[in-house]
């Protein structure tokens, strides 16, 4: 069975878009597979150094696949499983989230629920010394990534180093691997005391399934007056996986996108086909600039149909899509196929591979080239650039301090601290970071170790120089300038307490996820969402969802 993939952009790189029929003649591509073959075997007859065969034809291979789209991709047999993983949705593995820290040591930064990691007490934070005996530090996430998963049943030894402990920090653990699924639904739930929220993360074989139970439980609840799905960060994944999750909020029948390949008779019409759960509860979509492929197509078919308000920020603009040939060797050829539509007709792809600068950039395609589609409604939407949503929502800018509490881990290692002095916490919905909380975290900074960009100092510095340079330094601009150095002169201390409340959101975020685990994580996201905010505004405001709708005319 062949399976249309719309993949992560985050989790693998994917082909073309050269649809009308170009292909070179047969003639063509034989005398170019002969010259290649003869140029090979000369090096590896006549060249000096010897030639690794392998790496040189991946590097071919890659290099020919780069002239064409970012989505066509050779996966080597090496690399197979790994790709399998994202589009089944499981592995065999311990079930942790691991990191690599600046040196090439690698972290656990969430042992997954109801995993080996997590039943055999492996927490956030612990440093990953060995594996099998054999020492694992400095080699990077990937190859201990490789290490760590295997055949369902397999044993391994796993040694880590646990911080803020004291005596005893060196622990090692007997682990049996298992099949770990991937959850595409971290969380769902009752928010804002009135919105069936349900957060979707990836399009696997499972995601269908989960959502569907999500929303049957979500609507059984007499609290829930509204859905909101939030693809924020969603790559994609899988085609049909999409087209079934639209089915559970139109008829039957209702056509969700075609797509077009090469040939001129190569379009299918893919439409819905299960009994929907709702067609009428008011539904709001939430995506952001990583939202992609399988998740555009949700939103903008919802959008299209005028099912669904879409709130955020426009969408990555992925409209191709793939799918995988074997090759030999265990190999697989994952190739860009087709070009979808969602049901106003437009293409929402973003990016014209198939025009390229003389460079071999490309770029996005200007708004001023996009076109006008409509609705099944008639409000306006346009292709060429991703999801537009109808409500856009404009997220602050993190400042430097903030970025680097977070950047440089402070906020993970405090609540790694954290986690290792307490046994428990009060629960979800009313943890807080309090006074002493939040004291404690600023007395673990070290001043020393804290680096952090002092914008306003380090512009004084350039007035001055530029001052001197131009011939404006005069006692009376320096005394100014000395002025303007003690007013804004960076205390950390200070600055911290400017922040705390930005601050305080990712502390109670890592905290909360050491003790209830990822769906603590998005449960605490989703309680100070900006997002959510826009969600409930527009829900609270009279008439405002069906005026978006269906505008007056």
């Amino acid at each position: 069975m062949k399976r249309h993939l719309l993949l992560p952009l985050a989790a693998i790189l994917s082909v073309s878009s050269l649809f009308a029929d170009t292909r070179s003649s047969k003639e063509a591509v034989n005398r170019n597979l002969e010259i290649f073959t003869s140029v090979y075997k000369e090096l590896q007859t006549s060249y000096v150094d010897s030639i690794d065969a392998d790496k040189t034809m991946r590097t071919a291979i890659d290099a020919l696949l780069n002239t064409i789209d970012p989505y066509t991709e050779y996966i080597s047999e090496d690399e197979r499983d790994e790709f399998m993983t994202i589009t089944t949705g499981e592995f065999g593995g311990i079930g942790a989230y691991i990191a690599q820290l600046k040196n090439g040591d690698v972290y656990i930064s969430q042992p997954q629920d109801g995993t080996p990691a997590k039943e055999v007490g492996l927490r956030a934070g612990d440093i990953i010394v060995t594996i099998d005996g054999d020492t694992v530090l400095g080699l990077g996430s990937a190859k201990v990534r490789e290490r760590l998963r295997g055949k369902a049943g397999t044993m391994l030894k796993v040694t880590v180093n646990r911080p803020y402990v004291g005596a005893d920090s060196v622990l090692t653990f007997d682990i049996t691997r298992r099949i770990i699924n991937v959850d595409p639904v971290p969380y769902w739930g009752v928010v804002r005391d009135s919105i069936g929220y349900i957060a979707l993360t990836t399009y696997n074989e499972k995601s269908y399934g989960q959502v569907r139970d999500a929303l049957e439980k979500l609507k059984a609840d007499p609290r829930v007056k509204t859905i909101a799905l939030d693809l924020r960060g969603n790559g994609g994944g899988l085609l049909e996986s999409a087209v079934q999750i639209v089915g559970l909020f139109v008829p039957k029948g209702s056509e969700v996108l075609r797509t077009r390949g090469k040939g001129a008779l190569e379009e299918k019409v893919y439409k819905t086909t299960v009994k929907p759960v709702d067609t009428e509860i008011p539904l709001v979509v939430m995506i952001d600039g990583n939202s992609a492929s399988s998740a555009e197509i949700t939103a903008g078919s919802l959008q299209d149909l005028d099912r669904a308000v879409i709130v955020g920020n426009r969408s990555y603009g992925k409209g191709l899509v793939q799918s995988t040939r074997v090759l030999p060797y265990r190999g697989l050829l994952k190739v860009t196929i087709a070009k979808y539509y969602i049901p106003s007709g437009r293409l929402i792809q973003a990016i014209d591979y198939s025009h390229r600068n003389p460079d071999g950039s490309v770029a996005r395609i200007p708004d001023s080239l996009t076109h006008v589609f409509y609705t099944k409604g008639g409000r306006e939407v346009r292709d060429g650039a991703g999801i537009t949503p109808d409500i856009k929502v404009d997220y602050p800018d993190v400042s430097r301090l903030v970025y680097n509490v977070v950047r440089d881990q402070w906020a993970f290692n405090y609540a790694t601290k954290f986690a290792a002095e307490h046994d428990s916490i009060a629960p979800i919905e009313n943890f807080v970071i309090t006074d002493e909380i939040y004291a404690d975290f600023k007395n673990f900074i070290d001043p020393a170790r804290f680096q952090y960009d002092k914008v306003c100092e380090v512009m004084i510095e350039n007035l001055e120089k530029a001052a001197k340079s131009e011939g404006y330094m005069t006692d009376s601009v320096q005394t100014q300038i000395n002025v303007l150095k003690d007013l804004l002169h960076h205390n950390l201390d200070r600055d911290l307490d400017i922040n705390r409340d930005e601050i305080s959101d990712y502390l109670e975020r890592e905290i909360i996820t050491r003790f209830y685990g990822d769906k603590g994580a998005v449960y605490q996201a989703v309680k100070n969402d900006i997002g959510m905010d826009s969600v409930q505004r527009m829900l609270g405001e009279r008439g405002k969802y069906e005026s978006i709708l269906h505008p007056k005319k």
